[in-house]
């Protein structure tokens, strides 16, 4: 019976663990999973992992259509789940470039930038003509900290904003306008500090054992010579 009951966990293990791949294996988003576009073509979000909100596509769709028709460049996002298994959020964003503008004419003036929720990373490809204006520099920048900083709080739709407000500025020959500037709040005297909370607990413990140590002879006395008036 002992045997019968470890042969069938055994197989109940490796059925869940079978299963739990092949789920993974299944919500793992690799370049093939993404539909074709091609330079010129107005799609401008492609949102995979569907985490962005109506009004946000929107409003990237408006921004990146109006960027595309004034100076050329276009600018496309891509959002999914998780990453195929091996694959970097570098290495799908490049795959992906590649796939989409597949020779070096049509690079030219395309941007993709792909966010993971599952990691949180992102990824920037950046086409040759546009390395002038849309910096190495400016380009971590906007990784690391335009959509970096949001996505600390899992606000992707802030950080896909955010992202391409700064791309667009920098993209139409404006000043670059920075990472969003980060607001640190000011705790000092909310709450206590280590030292100040030992001190207290220590107070406290003082107070009770005064009082112990006057209440507990006083009752002993008494239960042993009796209350007054008893």
């Amino acid at each position: 019976m002992a045997k019968l009951y470890r042969i069938i966990t055994s197989l109940w293990l490796t059925l869940t663990i079978v299963f739990s791949l092949g789920i993974s294996n299944a919500n793992a988003t690799g370049v093939y999973d993404m539909p074709m576009v091609s330079a010129g073509e107005a799609v401008w979000v492609v949102d995979e992992a569907d985490t962005l909100s109506r009004a946000t596509e929107a409003k990237l769709d408006g921004m990146f259509d109006q960027l595309a028709h004034s100076t050329g460049t276009e600018v496309r996002v891509i959002t999914l789940r998780r990453l195929d298994y091996g694959a970097t959020i570098d290495s799908f964003t490049d795959d992906v470039f590649q796939k989409w503008y597949p020779t070096p004419e049509e690079q030219e003036n395309q941007v993709l930038l792909t966010l993971d929720t599952l990691t949180n990373r992102s990824g920037l490809r950046i086409g040759a003509s546009l390395q002038n204006l849309l910096t190495p520099d400016i380009a971590e920048s906007v990784v690391k900290e335009t959509v970096g900083y949001a996505l600390k709080n899992q606000q992707y739709n802030q950080a896909i904003v955010d992202a391409g407000d700064r791309m667009i500025a920098v993209l139409s020959g404006q000043e670059d306008p920075g990472p969003p500037e980060i607001q640190e709040l000011n705790i000092e005297g909310t709450f206590s500090t280590a030292e100040e909370t030992d001190d207290g607990i220590a107070t406290i413990w003082v107070v009770l054992l005064v009082i112990l140590a006057t209440v507990i002879p006083m009752v002993t006395y008494f239960w042993y010579v009796g209350f007054p008036g008893s």
